[in-house]
């Protein structure tokens, strides 16, 4: 065999599975093929001067590389099992909390020492929310920031690359059973190992999809969660935040009886563009420093959508209002929340006249035209649920962006060890549709490296 482990993903997955081999066995031969560039070569075109918006790079820079989708996230590392995925269906729920726990301290070594460990156990905030039929979920959150994130990351990296040989820029074309382990080709040519791990996080969607109908491994369809990205000044959750920073709170509408929450919460923030398969997408960030934050807050509010008879694909669903909302506006679309509820698009004018300033350049647009009414409505009906908690919440110049879709990819069957229905193959990671979160995917990479080692 080339090597003894073939790691497919440089994301947190794959990152840490690559990390706790080389503590468990220095002396494994492991290699670690990914799609996008190094991590000191990822670079997003926008400037905001001459690029204003998505060019469609082959690999975007967002998406893929050394880190992952999570590279220029946040940072926001949840320690908690009541969401970010089900892993502890598969491990345990305390082995999940001790596998996280562990990769925080895992952060810290590598330079997030300094951050702070937020937790909602506690607050009094919890009670004025269920006042109000909303509910706070428990977890402890550690903000790294997009900058410190970078920073571990970027050391994470320099502890590695000595240890494992990577591939970037090769992305993956096949994978195939031989004797005694495993096959994959890509442009560089064609290597052979004996243990295979598979962490190609949600970009990776529509190749796991391919890989596991020519393997023959069974999968089951996953939710898509869609919905707007809010931004509003920072005044109006700094309570929730300061004491919170990421407080995931969820609603179920009176309407339709449909759950909404708050997902990725950025205090001080920035909305940003998301390229996955060609679809423009939104997002948000925020930093540690306190020279790089800004005066808004920005949360996505999203809408779990699961699909099973007869139509299945529920990523699909999601792609095209995604395209929808790409066709009418060129990329992502603003509306601001007053223009929403009177039934009429936003304008430049309108959008520049308003007592907030957009962080993301975007298309004033009418995004009723875009969400399906069962969402929309559901979005607003919490949107005046938050504003009884956070007061400004509602008001008419709050600014939503859209669409944000959250791809998950179908669920693949894999057993309590993480491991396929084919010995030494082993899918983890958001790529697997089990896990969610960086803290997850993450945890999951350790897991299998530990099941390795062991064996």
């Amino acid at each position: 065999m080339n090597y003894d482990v073939i790691i497919i993903g440089a994301g947190p997955g794959g990152i840490f599975s690559a990390y706790e081999l080389t503590q468990l066995k220095p002396n494994l031969k492991i290699a670690v093929f990914e799609t996008g560039r190094a991590l000191n070569k990822r670079r997003c075109p926008i400037d905001g001067d001459k690029i204003k918006s998505c060019i469609n790079c082959p690999s975007c820079s967002i998406m893929s590389g050394f880190g992952g989708a999570g590279a220029f996230s946040d940072g926001k590392y949840n320690i908690t099992n009541d969401f970010g995925g089900t892993l502890h269906e598969y491990i345990g729920k305390e082995k999940a909390l001790d596998l996280m726990r562990y990769v925080d301290d895992i952060n810290m070594k590598y330079g997030g020492e300094g951050t702070k460990l937020y937790s909602t156990t506690g607050t009094a905030l919890k009670k004025e929310c269920i006042t109000h039929d909303l509910h706070l979920l428990d977890a402890s959150v550690r903000h790294l920031g997009t900058d410190i994130n970078y920073v571990v990351l970027e050391n994470v990296y320099n502890y590695l690359k000595d240890r494992v040989e990577f591939y970037f820029d090769c992305p993956v074309d096949s994978v195939s059973v031989i004797d005694g382990g495993y096959e994959i080709n890509c442009k560089n040519g064609t290597f052979t190992c004996e243990k295979c791990i598979i962490s190609v996080g949600r970009s990776g969607s529509k190749w796991m999809e391919r890989i596991c109908k020519e393997l023959d491994i069974p999968t089951k369809s996953n939710r898509v969660d869609i919905g707007v990205r809010v931004e509003l000044p920072a005044e109006v959750f700094s309570h929730l935040t300061d004491e919170l920073y990421e407080s995931k709170i969820v609603y179920r509408t009176k309407e339709y009886g449909d759950k909404v929450r708050t997902f990725c919460m950025n205090p001080k923030g920035a909305v940003v563009n998301e390229n996955t398969n060609g679809i423009i997408t939104v997002n948000g960030h925020s930093y540690e420093d306190p020279e790089k934050q800004t005066q808004n807050t920005n949360f996505a509010l999203l809408v779990a959508k699961h699909f099973s008879e007869p139509f299945k694909d529920s990523n699909g669903y999601g792609e095209s209002i995604a395209r929808l909302s790409n066709m009418l506006g060129g990329g992502v679309i603003v509306q601001r929340f007053g223009d929403l509820t009177r039934g009429r698009r936003s304008t430049q004018s309108r959008i520049d006249e308003a007592f907030i300033t957009p962080t993301l350049k975007a298309t004033p647009g009418d995004l009723s035209l875009v969400l399906p009414k069962r969402i929309l409505d559901g979005i607003i009906e919490m949107i005046y649920a938050l504003d009884k908690v956070a007061p400004g919440t509602a008001n008419d110049d709050t600014l939503l962006y859209g669409v944000e879709v959250k791809f998950y990819n179908m669920e693949v069957e894999v057993d309590e060890n993480l491991e396929s229905c084919l010995k030494g193959l082993y899918i983890i990671g958001d790529g697997s549709g089990i896990t969610h979160s960086l803290s997850h995917a993450s945890a999951s990479g350790v897991f299998v490296a530990r099941k390795i080692a062991n064996n």
